[in-house]
């Protein structure tokens, strides 16, 4: 059976500072909800020069809460691990404040393009306005310099997510990628089951010592969580294929099968989640449908 995943389900209030590390201060977004917990967090990375990491929604009183925090200290970068509406729209108002540059993997864009006739059904998720100062690629080193960080490329959540490792303090600021609240969503065209999974692979046997994430508190053990994680999802791959060894089925009593009790509200996004991995099954040769994968196919056994 494996290990559990070992959550974490702090519950970080708004509005407050608070010092994670010696180079790593937390305030979290007033934006609490079903997908984004109690909020979106945005750290301050450093001392006296500065780093903000996912400056959060596009709210005057978080903007104003994360100025007063580093009142006093130069903001010499603000980095976004992805653009989604919770992560990335405070970033031109802190820039405007401050005069600091933008950093983040380019403009929102989506793991694929759009089969014919598709919609994209998160796509009023995606903060299309952010067009980063700095495109940061995997390895770009940038910055306080007393406490530089490290750009890792972790696509599925989104195709521009990165994580940020901050070598000083055996910290990754791993933002949608690996929570310990939730596990992610991973939802087509803009998200990519098959890069999500090979992402958590990537992070094996790297050296941070505790990630934290764009929502919830921080992911004390790291690897096991990494390794529960993977076999969580494999296991939900299972799932799908034994469901599908009854018969061919559409997603919607897919959903209902694999995610056998979810309550009603997050029935959607399980959903979308089930239509990323059998997407990744359809690529790998696994399973079959009619045409391009959708929302809307019947999916059979290869």
């Amino acid at each position: 059976m494996g290990e559990d995943i070992p959550y974490n389900r702090e519950a970080p209030s708004p509005g407050v500072l608070e010092e994670l590390s010696p180079g790593v201060r937390r305030i979290l977004a007033p934006n609490g909800g079903a997908f984004t917990f109690t909020g979106t967090c945005s750290y301050i990375v450093g001392r006296g020069k500065v780093a903000i990491i996912d400056p959060g929604p596009d709210d005057p009183a978080h903007v104003a809460a994360l100025l007063a925090a580093v009142r006093g200290e130069e903001v010499v970068a603000i980095a976004v691990t992805h653009t989604h509406r919770d992560h990335s729209p405070a970033a031109s108002a802190l820039a405007s404040a401050t005069g600091a540059p933008t950093y983040g993997a380019g403009p929102h864009r989506s793991a694929r393009p759009l089969h014919e006739g598709e919609t994209n059904l998160l796509d009023a998720s995606g903060d299309l306005a952010f067009q980063p100062d700095v495109v940061l690629d995997e390895g770009d080193r940038f910055g306080p310099p007393d406490w530089p960080l490290t750009a890792l490329e972790t696509p599925g959540h989104c195709a521009n997510h990165l994580a940020f490792s901050l070598e000083a303090d055996k910290v990754l600021l791993s933002g949608d990628h690996v929570m310990a609240w939730s596990t992610s969503i991973v939802a087509p065209p803009d998200g990519s089951m098959g890069d999500y999974m090979a992402s958590l692979e990537k992070l094996l046997g790297r050296p941070e010592t505790r990630y934290f994430p764009g929502h919830g508190g921080p992911v004390e053990q790291p690897q096991r969580f990494l390794r529960a994680m993977i076999q969580h999802r494999r296991m939900r791959e299972a799932s799908i294929l034994q469901a599908l060894g009854e018969g061919p089925a559409p997603i919607t009593p897919l959903t209902a099968k694999v995610y056998a009790g979810l309550p009603a509200g997050l029935q959607g996004a399980a959903a979308l989640n089930l239509f990323a991995h059998l997407e990744d099954l359809v690529q790998r040769g696994k399973v079959l449908t009619e045409g391009a994968p959708s929302l809307a196919g019947r999916y059979w056994l290869a």
